[in-house]
């Protein structure tokens, strides 16, 4: 596999760099964070006109059919930049599951104003009950005068107050934790019945919880095969935020780096003590393995049979402890300052942090890990 990004991921790499450092830079990102709604329509709208909202989405959809290590140097861009924005929710995950679960019908009436932005998906899948277990769903859906109708609860529905639907799964059959006799289902945002209780993550990503009442639903495909398109959306969604938590770490470094080349203690600058520049080459090496397993992941997502099975916890788990790792280090080396609101450092962990409890956390990646039968000798 090559390695090496072509001139296309460059450009646009690029283009989406210049555009979050010119209006993204952290000071305007606090306030973003700080205003109604948490997030940029102007931003949007210009990351929307760059193409990346369509990256994923295939040609016959309207996006641009691009490969998951078409997105990687894009999310690593956002990592960094902390964006706030709803693309992990409606350009990754309700996409993605249209594309794999919806019918010619749904996909011609959404796909194409999810990329270019017009309109947000939200994924609605995680439930309080689940603990990390990826197929467990209590939310029932029943067919009533012709209609699917939904009753249950969601959490941790990334950007909910942004979206104009939702990807709802939902059980018709079988105990929660069966992997048989789910469904997904799209709901619109201002259906009766549908209440939803918005909140901010502690990385000020915004977020909401789902109540759903005899909600009327839209069947994606064939509601009854559901949970092979539920894996393929939380693999792609695990592949994209490994490349996120390696921008967030790409933030982290640069920024201890540059305090430890100009911050002085006793006239001389501390990055000169040999103590603290082994502590940076230690963040060095939890930075490139990082950027190793986001390449592991994104090719198991476009290339599955060139990867082992497990790969993709492997790479999740591994890019979490380093992560925390990494980041927990730039903290102690900016010392108190590293500490507070007003300085980045400190919100890079907070990613890391939240990016570790989506899809699964480091528990339940080394614990599936442990379950994967050995390789022959």
């Amino acid at each position: 596999m090559n390695f090496e990004l072509n001139e296309d991921q460059v450009q646009l790499r690029d283009s989406v760099e210049r555009l979050l450092s010119d209006n993204y830079g952290f000071e305007q990102r606090r306030a973003i964070a700080a205003s109604e709604g948490g997030t940029s329509p102007a931003v949007w709208r210009q990351l929307a006109a760059l193409g990346v909202c369509g990256l994923r989405i295939a040609e016959a959809d309207g996006g641009f059919g691009g490969r998951a290590t078409d997105l990687l140097p894009v999310m690593q861009v956002f990592g960094k930049a902390l964006l706030n924005e709803p693309f992990l929710a409606s350009a990754v995950l309700g996409a993605t599951a249209l594309s794999v679960a919806g019918d010619a019908a749904v996909r011609a009436e959404w796909l194409p104003q999810v990329a270019s932005g017009e309109r947000v998906l939200a994924w609605a899948h995680d439930e309080a009950g689940a603990r990390h277990a990826p197929l467990w769903v209590e939310t029932t859906a029943r067919q009533m005068d012709g209609q699917w109708r939904l009753s249950g609860s969601k959490c941790l529905v990334l950007h909910a107050a942004q979206a104009d639907a939702f990807v709802v799964s939902a059980r018709l059959s079988g105990s929660p934790q069966d992997n048989d006799g789910l469904g997904l289902f799209l709901v619109e945002a201002r259906s009766p019945g549908l209440v939803c209780r918005n909140y901010t993550l502690v990385d000020d990503t915004p977020a909401g919880e789902l109540h759903l009442d005899g909600v009327v639903a839209r069947a994606l495909g064939d509601p009854r095969g559901a949970g092979a398109a539920i894996a393929s959306v939380q693999r792609a969604g695990l592949a994209a935020v490994c490349a996120d938590a390696v921008g967030a770490m790409e933030g982290a470094y640069q920024l201890t780096t540059a305090y430890l080349n100009t911050r002085k203690q006793f006239g001389r600058l501390i990055g000169e003590y040999q103590s603290l520049r082994h502590r940076v080459a230690e963040m060095m090496v939890d930075l490139e393995i990082a950027r190793s397993m986001a390449l592991l992941a994104a090719a198991a997502i476009d290339d599955p049979d060139s990867v082992q099975p497990g790969d993709l916890a492997r790479a999740k788990y591994i890019i979490g402890q380093h992560g925390r790792t990494l980041c927990q280090n730039a903290i102690q080396l900016h010392g108190g300052i590293g500490m507070t609101e007003e300085y980045a450092v400190g919100h890079y962990l907070r990613r890391i942090t939240v990016i570790d409890q989506l899809f699964g956390d480091s528990a339940s990646q080394l614990s599936h890990l442990a379950a994967q039968p050995l390789a022959p000798t």
